[in-house]
């Protein structure tokens, strides 16, 4: 069994990943009023991006969009599985999605 000081040494991003790497699946509102639903491992960055036109091919033209829901995963394999379940919802599935949140 390898310890964690050797894991460490040789491989820090491997720590760094399993330690730190939350990932996140969220739904975007449109300026067209549609949703646009993705995963990210930073959320910020990821919103600042569709908004600059670099996101996603589908929200380049809808500018900008607001982030109206998220959910937190500790892995990205997590996080895509709900993002391919969301995306799979109708949209008045998804607007229940967004206001239970709010609710919170």
């Amino acid at each position: 069994m390898i310890s964690f000081q050797t894991l460490f040494v040789k491989a820090p991003h491997m720590i760094y990943n399993s330690i730190m790497d939350n990932s996140y699946v969220y739904i975007l509102r449109c300026s067209d009023n549609t949703l646009y639903t993705g995963w990210t491992n930073d959320l910020d960055k990821r919103l600042k991006a569709h908004n600059d036109g670099r996101g996603a091919k589908y929200t380049k033209p809808r500018r900008p969009c607001e982030l109206v829901y998220s959910e937190s995963y500790p892995d990205r394999s997590s996080a895509m599985k709900r993002e391919s379940e969301i995306k799979r919802m109708t949209r008045s599935e998804k607007l229940e999605l967004i206001s239970l949140q709010k609710r919170d």
